[in-house]
């Protein structure tokens, strides 16, 4: 579900980056006035978690690949303006450092995974957890939300990135009608992303989801908890970060999946792909030819020297690292602003 750069017109980036840009500054605002300072640190777990679900591809209908994202379960843990932010900040550097993701398209792919994803999967999780607490128990009303929220979040998402990429071909072509993005139409993106996402990925994100959920929720219940901070409040992590070791070491499993996502095929590939299911494409659209171009530190999760296995976990320990850090260091920073303001 990352769209690479040249999927999407300049103007297409452009516009879902308007959008995108002043919900992720209300974001911002609302974690610095409604997160207390000391729960700032947990959106940089919650975003590493987040990286690393998104580092397990899985096989899909039709040869391609997808992924969990996240987005749900860290509205859930931590509030949906939370989950805005740490998304957000683990979309781009997975862009800037392991190329997956484009830089143009970063507004597009925020607004998919980062917003759409985690406000619609929370919007469903509160409202079944309202709705049925007491005919059926807050436990079992909150597992059903977040599932289904889950499940949800991730095909709208999917549906955004599909209209994306489908409304390409009929807004932007040459003059001989030949595309110069994305050369597949609504017709054919719609079903390709959404099939695949309905049958196995919108399954893949509600497992995940459910499972760290419930797992959190017995080992660190007051990480749910805003009112984190208060004396002998502290949630336990240790158990938490231990969650996070394992995934690390189990990423590679991300690298038996074979074949690519739909509609990240570089231009080497796309002109023998055949993504509308009966023949190549046969061409490589000029706006993809022509450009822009960005070369990651370490494209595809690799390491120059490594092989890919080692590799991939040395991606996964660096992006978790940095976003843990980041967080932290965000945390320090708002709390000396807040004490320099009085």
């Amino acid at each position: 579900m990352h769209i690479p750069d040249n999927y999407l017109s300049p103007s297409t980036c452009a516009i879902t980056a308007a959008i995108a840009a002043p919900v992720l500054l209300f974001s911002i605002k609302k974690v610095q006035s409604e997160l207390p300072r000391e729960k700032i640190p947990l959106l940089g777990l919650a975003a590493a978690f987040s990286f690393l679900f998104m580092m397990f591809n899985v096989p899909l209908p039709g040869g391609t690949t997808g992924h969990a994202v996240g987005g749900t379960l860290i509205a859930i843990l931590l509030g949906p303006w939370s989950a805005v932010l740490s998304v957000a900040v683990a979309l781009v550097i997975q862009a800037f450092l392991f190329g997956d993701g484009g830089i143009l398209a970063l507004g597009a792919n925020i607004l998919n995974m980062a917003i759409v994803l985690p406000l619609t999967g929370y919007a469903v999780y509160w409202l079944l957890r309202t709705l049925f607490s007491r005919s059926q128990g807050e436990n079992r009303a909150s597992l059903v939300g977040a599932g289904l929220g889950s499940y949800l979040g991730l095909n709208l998402a999917a549906l955004f990135a599909a209209i994306e990429f489908g409304i390409q071909p009929f807004l932007f072509h040459g003059a001989d009608g030949a595309p110069l993005y994305c050369p597949y139409p609504l017709s054919v993106s719609i079903p390709a992303m959404l099939i695949p996402h309905l049958t196995v990925a919108g399954l893949v994100e509600l497992f995940f989801t459910l499972s760290v959920f419930s797992f959190i929720r017995r080992v660190a219940p007051s990480f749910m908890d805003l009112g984190y901070g208060v004396p002998g409040n502290t949630p336990r992590l240790g158990k938490v970060y231990a969650l996070l070791v394992t995934l690390i070491v189990a990423t590679p499993l991300g690298l038996l999946a074979s074949g690519t996502a739909w509609g990240e095929w570089g231009t080497d590939e796309i002109a023998q792909t055949a993504a509308d299911g009966t023949k190549p494409l046969g061409f490589i659209p000029q706006g993809m030819q022509k450009g822009f171009s960005f070369e990651s530190l370490f494209p595809d999760y690799s390491i120059p020297g490594i092989g890919s296995v080692p590799g991939y976990i040395f991606s996964a320990v660096a992006g978790a690292a940095i976003l843990i850090i980041l967080f932290k260091l965000l945390s320090t920073v708002v709390v000396r602003t807040k004490k320099a303001r009085g």
